[in-house]
């Protein structure tokens, strides 16, 4: 069973998880980040030419966010691609994730500690949001094993053009109620510095 077949009331049962929801984010705590020129034009492009699929939606918008925030603080986190997070197949934890964000400098193979997890879908945010989750205690439990400790790791599900977040915390998933759009880059690449610098004070 992987991932994509665990549902919310799995990872309350296996995992001991409660979930809440609520506003993740006072826009007073969050840094405020001007999208660069380059990150406008390559989602002004994107949205021209279109996409049809997951695949399409991660290569022409989601990828380049991420690029663009890491580009933004000297590189200094690996961002996985489509690679598979294997940590205990019984429980259903094991699978591909569209994007891990790592501070491990090692890009071959997946490494902790890994800090954010990514999820592009065509549609069905909702039920995609548990999907990150699951992957989020994958995360954690690796990151234990390698002796990184986090207070909180963050994920997002995301259609490219509309993102939500969530974070993990005391086996708490909370889903954030607010969602935030590419229309609103600034918003957006605030939101993901402020996850950034956060993970940083492990």
């Amino acid at each position: 069973m992987p991932y994509t077949q665990l549902n919310a009331r799995e990872l309350t049962k296996k995992f001991g998880i409660q979930f809440k929801a609520t506003h993740l984010f006072d826009a007073k705590d969050l840094p405020i980040v001007q999208p660069t020129n380059w990150i406008i034009e390559a989602i002004e492009k994107a949205m021209k030419i279109g996409f049809s699929s997951e695949k399409s939606r991660s290569e022409r918008i989601v990828s380049p966010i991420l690029m663009e925030l890491s580009l933004m603080n000297d590189e200094s986190f690996t961002i996985y691609s489509g690679m598979n997070l294997n940590i205990d197949e019984t429980s259903g934890l094991n699978g591909e994730c569209d994007f891990m964000l790592s501070f491990s400098k090692i890009q071959d193979f997946v490494v902790a500690p890994i800090f954010a997890i990514t999820e592009a879908k065509k549609q069905d945010i909702e039920n995609e949001t548990i999907q990150c989750a699951a992957q989020l205690i994958a995360a954690n439990l690796l990151n234990q094993e390698e002796e990184h400790h986090f207070k909180t790791l963050f994920g997002c599900s995301t259609t490219g053009t509309e993102w939500r977040f969530l974070k993990l915390e005391n086996n708490v998933i909370t889903l954030d109620t607010e969602r935030y759009f590419i229309t609103n880059l600034t918003k957006l690449m605030s939101v993901l510095q402020f996850i950034l610098n956060e993970s940083e004070k492990k």
